[in-house]
């Protein structure tokens, strides 16, 4: 694979822009939250995928962190004139098991059919939702506080299992 699991100071840069101009224009435009919508649907399928230990939404992950620490220690050498290489804390979620996978690649596949509908201005939106979600959860501090991801996943896969395998019902 190639990727990266570790993110660094100007991947981290890159993904605060990103966040940042996604959220001044909810702030200063009366924050509406369907202004924020299309961003929090790239950003919870991110998250959703981030929880994904292998197979392509796992491999997203990981060439996201390695574009957004190419690009943002780019870009902060340039404005700064300061190396942007030094580390952050790594996470990732755990315990993802096949009924919660289930649920990831619906979530990842709603978010798809999202963009797929969205106007030209959404689309990026929605990209920098992916976007900011993919590269956060690189971090110990995002991927500890969704340590309840996984197991949520597998909660509710498990309730599509005993639905469609009519236990309780009868």
């Amino acid at each position: 694979m190639t990727g990266t699991t570790t993110l660094t100071l100007g991947g981290l840069l890159l993904a605060l822009i990103i966040l940042y101009a996604n959220l001044r224009p909810w702030w200063a435009g009366g924050r509406d939250v369907k202004q924020l919508a299309p961003f929090c649907k790239g950003l919870g399928g991110a998250l959703v995928a981030a929880t994904c230990p292998g197979g392509i939404l796992g491999w997203a992950r990981q060439r996201t962190g390695a574009i957004a620490n190419t690009a943002g220690e780019t870009a902060g050498r340039g404005a700064t004139g300061t190396a942007q290489a030094d580390t952050v804390s790594g996470g990732q979620m755990t315990g993802l098991i096949g009924v919660g996978a289930l649920v990831a690649v619906l979530v990842v596949f709603a978010t798809f059919l999202a963009w797929k509908a969205a106007g030209p201005k959404d689309k990026r939106r929605i990209v920098g939702g992916a976007f900011v979600g993919l590269v956060a959860t690189l971090t110990a501090g995002v991927a500890g506080a969704l340590d309840w991801l996984p197991g949520a996943l597998n909660g509710v896969g498990d309730g599509i299992v005993a639905l469609v395998e009519g236990s309780g019902i009868l």
